[in-house]
């Protein structure tokens, strides 16, 4: 399974913030600066998925993966427009629905959505590395980041909010509603819950085979070391964890 390191950790962190300040302006970005300071801590060391075969199971993995996935869509942006389809949202719709399309996997405001298994037969049977914390309300991946853009006092444009609501596709059964109009009136009206959805389909896949096809040298990096006292005491508990689970 890959590790990053704690220069790996603090740069993705870095290129995740430095992308936030670079996009937006005024207000929306003093409460997505806000936002992302209070995650901070629980963010950068999120996976993005609980089982070892699907994508970015691992320490590090949530913030990665956003990082694919708002690549990804900016160039297909590009392509878009390219290949004739009508535009009707702005770059920054797309960096801001691809940067929180996920958000809802952080958890709520002070527990995290994943934990360490600790289910023996869970993690060596099903790859079943990480769990979701007893302590949240059940909530689709999708409401809950609604719930925290919310809560921190972001609005979204009406592109925004239906890329976010539909980027899962017909993976969640909530989106038929949207998916599944055959009446022209009833379509989405715009494409870009499609391209970000491409953009997700694509950054799992590619995170998926970097994980079935990984190097030996992937697998040992650097130890995380980190300054922070209650980041470390985190990193601690999850590399003991993942060391148990390793037999290392």
């Amino acid at each position: 399974m890959k590790r990053l390191n704690e220069t790996q950790l603090k740069e993705n962190w870095d290129k995740l913030i430095n992308l936030v300040s670079e996009t937006f302006s005024g207000e929306r970005k003093e409460k997505l600066l806000k936002m992302y300071k209070h995650f901070e801590e629980r963010m950068m060391f999120a996976p993005a998925s609980g089982t070892a075969h699907f994508h970015n199971c691992f320490i590090g993995g949530y913030v990665e993966h956003v990082l694919h996935i708002t690549g990804i869509s900016r160039k297909l942006f590009t392509m878009y427009g390219e290949l004739g389809a009508h535009i009707d949202y702005t770059e920054e719709e797309v960096i801001f629905a691809a940067l929180h399309h996920d958000l809802g996997k952080v958890g709520d405001l002070e527990n995290d959505y994943y934990v360490p298994n600790d289910s023996k037969w869970h993690i060596e049977n099903q790859g079943k590395y990480y769990k979701r914390g007893k302590e949240l309300n059940f909530m689709t991946v999708t409401d809950r980041a609604i719930y925290l853009l919310n809560h921190f006092g972001l609005t979204m444009s009406e592109n925004e909010y239906l890329a976010l609501r539909l980027t899962d596709g017909m993976y969640e059964e909530a989106n038929k509603t949207y998916l599944m109009q055959y009446l022209d009136e009833n379509k989405v009206k715009s494409n870009l819950s499609i391209l970000l959805h491409q953009a997700d389909m694509l950054a799992s896949r590619i995170e998926y085979e970097n994980w079935k096809y990984q190097d030996d040298k992937n697998s040992n990096p650097e130890p995380v070391k980190i300054v922070n006292k209650q980041e470390q005491t985190k990193v601690d508990g999850m590399k003991k964890a993942f060391d148990e689970l390793f037999d290392k």
